[in-house]
């Protein structure tokens, strides 16, 4: 069965670059709005038959999400003979569950509409809580950020690392990178006000005279890292980076980032960066999302695609 690649809008780049990692050009394919502001998608090569592999993240704006609907419903009615998206990052994620009354859990109901559309296989990477894994009727390729960042945080060789999770849900996730390290963990547990404003915060955990790494599935504000770099600084922290696989970086982030007291702050690019800063280094998860679409065309395992 021959594989065929497509990129949607908001991934072009990264799309470029899986598919080169992989060997292959990117297909032909169209994308096009009416004067009123709705989609239209078509594909300009013949997909009948061939294994599709459809590359969009699915970041804001919603056109994101509804371009690769069409993707996905038009790659179907072109008699393709298996689709799969390859969303590096799944927006609506951290909507999950039922936290307050009347409100809708967006996780479940984009996958539902992703599975409708006639979508074989979902591929993506640091889902924020990995049980949205269960919201999907289809298979689940899920790729861990920690195969991208750990060799250059071996790269940096600072001696005294800790972990640090910014918040209490975010332990399970750090503590991979402390046992790969066989490095301690502290937690900054955090009270909020509302979304995206912190009331407060504390450390628990000692970080005197140690080089700290937060570590979190994705940054939004950068409030809640820049204020927990400044209270680690405080509590006698050598020096504070952090890793977070999906730099969503919206309202102030880019500004919070610059004046915290962050050394740096390591992403990917599952969602193109708004702006550049020299706080901000950016790695690639091309190489990861190329050899695990390998994998699944060859009915290979993933599992070496993990750190262990």
């Amino acid at each position: 069965m021959s594989v065929k690649l497509f990129a949607g809008s908001g991934s072009q780049e990264l799309a470029k670059k899986i598919a080169q990692h992989y060997g292959k050009q990117l297909g032909k394919c169209k994308s096009s709005t009416f004067s009123d502001g709705e989609l239209n998608f078509y594909y300009e090569e013949s997909v009948r038959g061939a294994n599709v592999f459809l590359i969009q993240s699915t970041f804001p704006p919603a056109d994101n999400i509804m371009e690769l609907l069409l993707m996905i419903d038009a790659a179907r009615r072109a008699s393709a003979q298996y689709v799969t998206i390859v969303v590096p990052y799944y927006g609506y994620a951290r909507q999950d569950r039922k936290d307050k009354p009347r409100v809708s859990i967006a996780a479940k109901m984009v996958a539902n509409l992703l599975s409708a559309s006639g979508a074989d296989r979902i591929m993506t990477c640091d889902l924020h809580a990995g049980q949205i894994q269960g919201f999907f009727d289809m298979p689940v390729d899920h790729l861990n950020g920690t195969y991208i960042f750990i060799p250059y945080l071996e790269s940096l060789k600072l001696e005294n690392m800790v972990f640090a999770s910014p918040d209490v849900g975010g332990t399970a996730r750090t503590r991979e990178f402390a046992k790969f390290f066989e490095a301690e963990m502290v937690v900054c547990d955090k009270h909020r006000k509302r979304a995206n404003e912190i009331a407060s915060m504390q450390v628990i955990g000692d970080v005197e005279g140690k080089d700290i790494v937060l570590v979190d599935d994705l940054i939004d504000t950068a409030g809640t890292l820049s204020k927990a770099a400044g209270i680690l600084k405080e509590k006698g922290a050598t020096s504070v980076r952090a890793v977070c696989t999906h730099p969503v970086l919206s309202g102030n982030a880019y500004e919070n980032i610059a004046n915290s007291e962050l050394e740096e702050l390591i992403v990917t690019d599952t969602i193109p960066l708004k702006q550049q800063s020299n706080k901000i280094k950016v790695l690639t998860v091309a190489d990861v999302f190329a050899k695990a679409i390998h994998k699944v065309q060859d009915h290979e395992s993933i599992s070496s695609l993990f750190v262990s």
